[in-house]
């Protein structure tokens, strides 16, 4: 599932293209054509992202509520446009471009209630400037769940997928397991600064990078690494390789129906 960052490169790419002016909104697949009726033809005031979900909001109070899950992607192409391709959702025709989604979780229009409603039980999105992590460490601080557990609840925070928190927890070295309500506060603020940092480096590159410098491909002198998910990282998928610190193989176990990786020797 897309992490937080890829929403986020969404909404500035959308906004980019088709912010500020009018737009054709369509649904040839139909399951979206009443909704998009509505918004066809009015101007898109914005697109935003909070945390996994993103939001075009038309002028003058219509919002689309989009919600990738596993599947859904954006294809986008430039004017004029090609037929459609498989079950498209929603078709946007601006000026110049296109953007065809497919195979979203979620798509639908809300009002500006509704989209309050659903932001209210959201925890806070380090991507977002307003965005406060005491409001996650009321609820970390509180609970008997492990810390990596807890970090993919988006009701505690928005936008960390399972990439970022195994990341995340390794760079701290911190042993995934940690009940919550052991957390130094410290160290969560770190975490928190620290998942600012890499997530804007993500929205920026496109891709999750969270090596540090002295552990990279060239410095170490190894092979980059080879996945579809792209970037280099230190445990995330790495079962069995040798950590890129102490050289321990890197450990996996399913935890809430996701696969955490974590290296036994650096998060003791």
């Amino acid at each position: 599932m897309p992490e937080g960052h890829t929403l986020h490169r969404l909404a500035r790419r959308h906004q980019k293209l088709f912010g500020g002016r009018p737009v054709a909104v369509s649904s040839p697949q139909g399951r979206f054509a009443p909704e998009a009726s509505v918004v066809d033809g009015r101007v898109l005031k914005r697109a935003e992202a909070y945390g996994k979900h993103l939001f075009h909001v038309y002028a003058p109070d219509a919002i689309v509520h989009v919600h990738l899950g596993l599947i859904g992607v954006f294809n986008e192409q430039p004017r004029p446009e090609a037929p459609p391709r498989g079950a498209v959702r929603m078709r946007m025709v601006g000026e110049t471009h296109v953007a065809d989604l497919n195979g979203p979780n979620r798509c639908r229009l809300v009002n500006a209630a509704e989209r309050s409603a659903l932001l209210a039980e959201l925890g806070p999105d380090p991507l977002r400037r307003d965005a406060d992590p005491d409001r996650a460490w009321q609820r970390l601080s509180r609970s008997r769940q492990s810390v990596a557990q807890l970090l993919m609840d988006q009701r505690v925070l928005a936008g960390v997928g399972n990439v970022y928190r195994a990341e995340v927890l390794f760079r701290h070295n911190l042993d995934p397991m940690t009940p919550g309500r052991e957390l130094d506060r410290a160290l969560w603020l770190a975490m928190w600064t620290d998942l600012v940092a890499l997530m804007r480096t993500g929205v920026r590159r496109g891709r999750i990078d969270t090596v540090r410098d002295e552990h990279l491909p060239r410095t170490m002198g190894r092979a980059p690494r080879q996945d579809r998910h792209g970037g280099e990282v230190y445990v995330y998928r790495r079962t069995g390789q040798p950590c890129l610190v102490c050289g321990t193989p890197v450990a996996t176990a399913e935890l809430a129906g996701r696969n955490l990786y974590w290296c036994p020797t650096c998060q003791a």
